[in-house]
């Protein structure tokens, strides 16, 4: 009787994982079906996405180009921060690298489209796991998420992005040495360089959630500030051209958002003072 009380229970737990993987894959099959209709839209207007978006740090016209001159000669650094002429040409050396490449860019865009929505269904999944006061404190998660996302997104685009390429299409180890860039090394190196941007700046979500659980404080993220600049200085120095201007471009927001991560972890802690003086008075 007990051996056949032990198999029901095993079933149940059993057949609870399966209902899980069932949930988990409907979740992932839409998501799939939003990245789908996202690349659909990228396919649509292929023209303006591949030439003025995917390309656009390669014209001199680029928009980020105009105003970082206007701001260094407002600052009376005359033109430290101009971008040179970008001096490269672009050229396919496979078969169907063309064609692959526009898959590329239609399923990445897809993503960047469709985030919203994927990290809502990714919500849903979890949520159900989450008790009435952990949803309590993640309320705005969605709007949160999605907004650093895109304004990561946006500095890769139109910060990191210009300052590379600019940088690279002028370097030159001997003035014989001409620079014909393939698209697939282009879009090789901006896609995870924009993407990673991106998740990068959900670095104070990630503390303030981690805070929540107890992982961390700030106290320990002040101590390990001095080693948090050098880490923010050495990724700076790897995904950036070889400059002081480009690192500091990109290493300022790193390290505001790692101040952010520290403020919210502090307020997070005396909500709980707060909350445990009321329980106990």
């Amino acid at each position: 009787m007990l051996l056949f009380k032990r198999k029901n229970v095993e079933t149940r737990a059993e057949m609870s994982f399966v209902d899980h993987l069932d949930v988990l894959r409907a979740h992932l099959f839409r998501s799939v079906i939003s990245i789908v209709a996202g690349a659909a839209i990228v396919a649509y207007f292929n023209k303006f996405f591949v030439g003025k978006v995917l390309m656009g740090p390669t014209h001199s016209d680029f928009p980020t180009y105009n105003w970082l001159c206007r701001i260094g000669r407002s600052l009376n650094l005359g033109d430290a921060l101009c971008m040179k002429e970008i001096g490269v040409q672009m050229q396919n050396t496979n078969v169907s690298g063309q064609f692959s490449m526009f898959f590329t860019v239609i399923i990445v865009g897809g993503i960047i489209i469709s985030f919203p929505y994927v990290f809502w269904e990714f919500w849903r999944f979890i949520k159900p796991g989450l008790s009435k006061k952990e949803l309590a404190k993640t309320r705005g998660v969605i709007f949160w998420v999605s907004l650093l996302f895109f304004t990561g997104v946006g500095f890769g685009y139109f910060i990191i992005a210009p300052y590379t390429v600019n940088f690279f299409s002028n370097f030159q180890l001997d003035a014989s040495i001409e620079n014909r860039w393939t698209i697939t090394s282009y879009i090789d190196t901006l896609v995870p360089l924009i993407l990673g941007t991106g998740l990068a700046f959900q670095l104070p979500l990630v503390m303030f959630f981690l805070s929540r659980i107890g992982i961390v404080n700030s106290k320990f993220l002040r101590k390990g500030r001095k080693y948090a600049i050098v880490i923010i200085v050495i990724i700076s120095g790897i995904i950036t051209p070889p400059d002081i201007v480009s690192q500091i471009v990109i290493s300022v927001p790193l390290l505001l958002l790692y101040e952010v991560s520290i403020w919210l972890t502090a307020r997070v802690e005396r909500e709980d003072e707060e909350k445990d003086k009321l329980e106990w008075s």
